[in-house]
Order: C-alpha cells, then sequence, then structure tokens
C-alpha cells in the first residue's frame, strides 16, 4: 500500500538518482519514440501540449516540431536544462518549467495533449501520477504515453538491478505502466478510448560491455546502483547485465542490437 510508504523520501531518492550521471547521453537515442508518440497522438499547429517528466525533451521537441504550443516540464532540473539546449538548437520555442508528476501546477483541462515517455512511469505514487495526467487533459484531448513493458528487455533490466539493489517494500515497479491491464484501470475514469500499440525500440551499441560502460556512467539508476554497490557486488551486477544483454542481442558477435518492448498508449478523453 502506499500510504504506508515514506513516497516523500523516495521521490528525494529517485530525484538524486536521476540528476546523476547525464541522462540525456542515453536519452537523446531515443528520439524516435517521442516522434512516433507525437504522429500517433495526431498533435495539430498551435495545440497545447505538456510534457510530463520530460528527461532531455524527447516528446517536447517531437511536439514543437510539429508547431504545437510545449511546456516540458520535469522535477529535475538538470534534466530541463538539456532539453532546453536541443530546443535552442533548432529554434523551437517550448516554455520550461519544474514541476512534480503527482501535483501538477497546471489548471484541470489546460491541456489538448499530455504526453511523457519513459517518465511519468518512475512516479512513486502511480494512481496519483495517473490521475494527474487526466486532470491537465481537456475533455477530447489526448494522452500520450511510452512505457517500458514487465516482459521486455528494459523491465527485465530494471528487475535485474532490483536482485542487487532492492527497492523499498511494498514499492510498485515502474513497469506496471507497462501493464494493459494496470492502465484499463488507472485511466477507467472520463475516457472515451484507451488504444495500446505494443512497439520495439533498438538499443545499438558496439557490445554488451560498452552497453554497460554508457550506462555505469551516464543512465541514473544504473549510475548509482555501481556507485552504491561495492566492487565485487558490482561487479556481479555487470555479469547478470551482460548476460542479460547477450540473451537478447540480435546482431550477433560483431555488434550489440537489443529489441526492447514498449506500449504505446493513447486515452482520449471523455
Amino acid at each position: 500500500m502506499t500510504d504506508t510508504i515514506d513516497l516523500a523520501a523516495i521521490k528525494s531518492r529517485q530525484m538524486a538518482t536521476w540528476a546523476s550521471g547525464d541522462y540525456a547521453v542515453v536519452g537523446t537515442t531515443l528520439q524516435l519514440v517521442g516522434e512516433l508518440l507525437a504522429e500517433a497522438c495526431d498533435l495539430r499547429c498551435d495545440e497545447s501540449v505538456l510534457d510530463v517528466a520530460a528527461g532531455n525533451g524527447n516528446a517536447t521537441l517531437a511536439a514543437a516540431r510539429r508547431g504545437c504550443k510545449v511546456t516540458s516540464t520535469d522535477y529535475v532540473a538538470a534534466l530541463l536544462e538539456r532539453g532546453q539546449e536541443r530546443a535552442r538548437a533548432e529554434r523551437l520555442n517550448v516554455t520550461f518549467e519544474v514541476a512534480d508528476a503527482e501535483a501538477l501546477p497546471y489548471a484541470d483541462g489546460q491541456f489538448d495533449a499530455v504526453l511523457s515517455t519513459f517518465g511519468v512511469m518512475f512516479a512513486p505514487d502511480q494512481a496519483k501520477a495517473a490521475s494527474e495526467l487526466l486532470r491537465v487533459c481537456r475533455p477530447g484531448g489526448r494522452i500520450g504515453l511510452a512505457n517500458w513493458t514487465p516482459e521486455g528487455f528494459i523491465g527485465q533490466m530494471f528487475k535485474t538491478l532490483g536482485t542487487h539493489m532492492p527497492p523499498p517494500p511494498g514499492l510498485k515497479p515502474p513497469s506496471r505502466w507497462g501493464d494493459e491491464a494496470q492502465l484499463e484501470q488507472w485511466f477507467n475514469k472520463d475516457v472515451a478510448q484507451l488504444e495500446v500499440t505494443r512497439r520495439h525500440f533498438n538499443f545499438r551499441y558496439r557490445s554488451a560491455a560498452h552497453f554497460v560502460d554508457v550506462f555505469r556512467q551516464w543512465y541514473g539508476p544504473v549510475h548509482k546502483a555501481f556507485a552504491t554497490l561495492s566492487a565485487e557486488a558490482g561487479a556481479a551486477l555487470e555479469k547478470d547485465l551482460i548476460a542479460l544483454l547477450e540473451a537478447h542481442n540480435r546482431a550477433g558477435a560483431a555488434s550489440l542490437v537489443v529489441p526492447s518492448e514498449y506500449l504505446e498508449v493513447i486515452v482520449t478523453r471523455r
């Protein structure tokens, strides 16, 4: 039960985790997901769009490229700075604001579309975050999400991390956002339609060792895990991650191409 967990303390630790490393190094490679989501939401020029837990702004940029009036939010200011750099480089007019996905500082029905790519799924109070997405989306508007599935590679990677650094008791895994049945429970009110498409994003690196090196240095949760574990425990985690990568690699010994399943979710408000 979420009411028995110190969610504020968990969120504080999460913020420190995502502020560590430099998520943009990995996040930028996921831009395709933001573009596909913007098309799936059928975004229109001059629509007001909110990107929740935007990270370095993949969905933000995709919406701005389509002429939308975009507000890009995250609870880690350093991540938004990377999005600002990218928007300036493309001369895109975007508003960047620090905001918590569980307590969005916006009016009911303020936005035509609300987006999140692999972001809101990490909010510790999952039901609250889902209700906030619905609240700030206008009737007839769309909520577009990209969520890693429990069965996919990233879902399995977080499961592997959890065996080496168990999460707080009672905290629900982010991969619940990749469960269609769970989404139907969260989005069962004031919803006209819920569409789910299974997609795959391909991680492309030189080798399993190269992937681990990049994620260890730059991707917050992996970076923090290795920084926290002892040398012996870190070596055990590295061994398990490499085994997982090699089991999913479809490129053979010469390279690394690892497909990771995610759900592309479009919720239409009633």
